[in-house]
């Protein structure tokens, strides 16, 4: 063999081990095990067993947001808490008038809305809240007895979904157009788990002898379902409502017209002339 091939030789052999090497160092704090076979846990459990006393788990203890009248929860996770529970406690206290609620599975208010609940052998405290109203929205504090005492703020956020229908309050259309109807539901933390729609207080049957009726519905921040009436007649004037299960009704009333607009067209107890209304119109074409 010639000096330059032991030279290659040596130099890959070096090169390989340095590899194997680093590969191995990498990869023992992430579950690998060293030559006595002891196996090494990964740094988040690492960082755990250190810890002497408890501590707050956030990332199960996060802010809420709560839809109004449905029950909701907020909950405290204490780590290593261990059997230190019968001389520490955990309680909840709301900001807004500092008024106690809980200690440990015991519940210390008369609003009977609220509940301590806390099952043996779990790190969780949550406090249960029936009923939510606008009035509970604010900041409650978990805390730990120890001293001086630790605490977890936990925001709480109760809202009310809005229901809003496009065009509202009056649609005009003509005979044999197709009625096209946008129900929008807003600021609810989940999308309703139906929505309804009414005519004339009377739900619509989209498999009706009538046929042409059909609605779409779009899920996700906000909540959009659509209503397409085809070919419309004046039976199918009156009065549409939107009906979403976690929110308000809204409705609209629909006019059905058998050709082009009436010479005066009732509008609040007043008449709109042709003439003005063609003036109105062409004003929002410039404008727009």
């Amino acid at each position: 063999m010639s000096a330059v091939s032991v030279v290659t030789w040596l130099l890959g052999a070096v090169a390989l081990a340095a590899i194997n090497n680093e590969v191995h160092c990498h990869n023992m704090p992430y579950g690998g095990s060293n030559k006595n076979g002891d196996t090494y846990s990964n740094q988040n459990a690492l960082e755990e067993t250190t810890r002497s006393g408890p501590y707050f788990d956030k990332s199960a203890s996060k802010n809420v947001t709560a839809l109004l009248g449905k029950t909701t929860y907020l909950n405290c996770r204490v780590k290593n808490l261990g059997n230190k529970t019968m001389t520490l406690q955990v309680s909840w206290v709301r900001h807004r008038d500092v008024h106690l609620l809980t200690i440990g599975r015991y519940t210390y208010t008369n609003d009977q809305r609220f509940r301590a609940i806390h099952n043996a052998h779990s790190d969780d405290w949550t406090l249960q809240i029936k009923y939510p109203q606008h009035r509970d929205s604010g900041i409650y504090e978990c805390q730990v007895s120890t001293t001086p005492h630790m605490s977890h703020l936990v925001h709480l956020n109760v809202i009310e979904p809005k229901t809003e229908i496009l065009g509202a309050p009056e649609l005009f259309i003509n005979r044999g157009s197709t009625i096209n109807l946008t129900c929008v539901v807003l600021q609810s933390p989940e999308p309703p788990a139906y929505i309804f729609w009414n005519h004339n207080d009377a739900i619509i049957s989209y498999d009706s002898s009538r046929g042409g009726v059909s609605v779409v519905t779009e899920k996700g921040d906000s909540t959009t379902s659509f209503l397409l009436v085809q070919e419309a007649k004046p039976s199918d004037s009156g009065r549409y409502t939107c009906n979403p299960s976690n929110a308000q009704p809204k409705s609209i009333t629909v006019h059905v017209l058998n050709g082009e607009y009436p010479a005066a067209m009732q509008h609040g107890g007043q008449a709109k002339q042709p003439r003005l209304y063609s003036l109105l119109l062409c004003l929002c074409l410039l404008l727009y």
